[in-house]
């Protein structure tokens, strides 16, 4: 369409410059005004005439283009359809394709991941049937701790495992009387080494206030703070009248030494009353006991063991200094000895060397006589009774 208003512009544009020419032409040649109208009139309409034949090829050319941009658009179109159907056809296939590779690997996930949890919900089940079990065995340990005399009996027992681990028989006893006539007897006492006919023990007796160290966890684990003094107020107490007991029952010198050890079978036990101000210094200083725990009485009679060995080592040493000295005395007899004996024993080489030379006189003397059968010889000299008594070992 631009194209042809340009062509229609170019035309007009020739038409008005060829009619300036022949105006110039005509005034030239004596062409009259008529002439000049006819002409003008002439040209608008053979101008007229153009521009209806260029309308007329304008509109047939814009019906072949649009007829032309119409074929092109249903043909992109058939072009897109066909694209879009291969397209669809392509997804569809690759969807397939996609689903069947993810559903297999689902499956294959899902069967790994049910077979693990499987597993795993066995072995769940194993360990709450475990802990099904040891909440009953707890259950069973805390009716039995309920009772103050099987609680004392239980801490008993562990000291006792403890001494029995680390020292021969002879070194401890159970149920020893500290005070010589009294019938009160600490649970363990430990001999000390050496001390003769009278040794000297050290008393270890366990004790286990249990309720009232449960009373002072409970305020705790409430957050409750004035539980926790009061708690902690009353465990302070009861040890302490422990600690009393002990020492006026089993401290006893010189048969015990002059401190005993009160032993506490758990360790957050004996952490709380190690972690209470003050509590242990003056256990020591107004009843000369010392607090112990399972680990911290396991070190305690460990380095009394060490102390035993060296104790042991060094009688040892004394002794072996008294046998060395003993047999340095006897060794000087014994070279007395042994000189007379070789004394002896060269007088007697002196006595053997004066029989040899009798012997070989005498040989000398009877070299000219004549010798005898062996058996008439031993006749006349009688000496086949001899012979036969040294035969009957007689």
């Amino acid at each position: 369409m631009p194209a042809l208003a340009i062509v229609g512009a170019l035309v007009g544009v020739a038409i008005v410059a060829l009619l300036a020419w022949y105006l110039a032409r005509a005034q030239g040649a004596g062409v009259t005004r008529d002439d000049i109208d006819r002409l003008g009139r002439d040209m608008r309409a053979d101008l007229g005439l153009a521009r209806t034949e260029q309308s007329a090829q304008s509109k047939g050319l814009r019906d072949e283009v649009g007829g032309a941009l119409e074929r092109v658009r249903e043909a992109v179109e058939r072009q897109l359809a066909k694209l879009a159907e291969e397209n669809s056809a392509k997804l569809e296939q690759m969807r397939q394709t996609v689903d069947e590779k993810l559903q297999g690997t689902l499956e294959a996930r899902l069967t790994q991941s049910f077979g693990l949890i499987s597993e795993r919900l066995e072995q769940v089940h194993t360990g709450l049937g475990a802990m099904q079990t040891l909440a009953s065995g707890v259950g069973d340990l805390k009716r039995v701790l309920t009772n103050v005399k099987t609680r004392g009996t239980w801490g008993e027992v562990q000291l006792g495992n403890l001494l029995e681990q680390m020292f021969a028989p002879e070194q401890y006893e159970h149920n020893f009387a500290a005070r010589e006539g009294s019938a009160e007897r600490v649970e363990y006492a430990v001999r000390y080494p050496g001390g003769g006919e009278a040794p000297m023990w050290l008393p270890i007796d366990a004790k286990f206030p249990a309720e009232d160290y449960e009373r002072l966890v409970e305020a705790a684990e409430r957050a409750d703070p004035e539980g926790v003094e009061a708690a902690g107020k009353a465990l302070e107490a009861r040890v302490k009248g422990f600690a009393k007991e002990v020492s006026e029952k089993y401290i006893a010198p010189p048969r015990t030494t002059d401190y005993a050890v009160l032993f506490l079978p758990t360790e957050g036990l004996y952490a709380e009353l190690l972690r209470r101000p003050g509590l242990s210094e003056s256990l020591q200083r107004d009843f000369h006991v010392i607090l112990c725990g399972p680990t911290t009485l396991a070190a305690l009679l460990n380095g009394m063991l060490f102390g035993f060995r060296r104790i042991a080592i060094q009688q040892r040493t004394r002794e072996i200094q008294d046998l060395l000295a003993a047999v340095k005395s006897e060794f000087g007899k014994f070279g007395e000895a042994l000189d007379k004996v070789r004394k002896k024993i060269d007088e007697a080489g002196t006595s053997i060397d004066l029989v040899a030379v009798r012997r070989r006189a005498i040989e000398r003397k009877l070299r000219d006589v004549e010798s005898l059968p062996a058996p008439e010889a031993r006749r006349l000299l009688d000496l086949a009774a001899d012979d036969e008594a040294a035969n009957n070992g007689e």
